[in-house]
């Protein structure tokens, strides 16, 4: 599979500094959060570097499937809806975590679960910013980021083509 003109591989150090930077900038919120809601699957491994960081041992997920075939994004399936106890009072205190949004769907989806959780993700793309409260770093809309499970070792080819070395 050849990359996108406008791929963003994203390494496993990098994304432990990204989301360690998310968990500062949540810690400067000055708030407690009572648990972590993580949007499986890519909500996982930030959510876990996150709770290490905050102290926060509550973890739960809610598994929603909408890449279907893996580039292109469809109907949103939850697999596995949350836990009613941290629905109460529409998830005040309850921390949402994802890696990534991009056009706002899932989080959206949600939002309509925990109204009042705050949301939160590592990466964030236009369309998708005014659906979370806070993220690290905004990469345009037509950037595939490459997430460290999703890759292997390849040869990258050079931004400006035409010359090897």
């Amino acid at each position: 599979m050849s990359l996108p003109e406008k791929a963003f591989p994203v390494s496993w150090d990098q994304f432990h500094r990204d989301a360690r930077a998310l968990a500062w900038r949540l810690a400067g919120l000055g708030r407690e959060f009572r648990a972590i809601v993580c949007i499986t699957r890519g909500g996982l491994v930030p959510a876990a570097i996150i709770s290490r960081e905050l102290n926060i041992r509550l973890i739960e997920t809610v598994c929603i499937a909408s890449y279907h075939d893996y580039d292109t994004q469809g109907q949103m399936n939850v697999l596995k809806g949350i836990t009613e106890s941290l629905k109460e009072n529409g998830g005040e205190g309850v921390l949402v975590v994802d890696d990534l949004t991009d056009t706002g769907k899932t989080a959206a989806e949600v939002r309509t679960m925990l109204p009042n959780a705050h949301f939160a993700c590592v990466y964030a793309k236009p369309k998708g910013v005014p659906t979370i409260d806070t993220f690290v770093t905004e990469v345009s809309q037509d950037t595939w980021i490459y997430f460290p499970w999703d890759m292997g070792f390849t040869y990258q080819e050079p931004i400006a083509k035409g010359s090897r070395g």
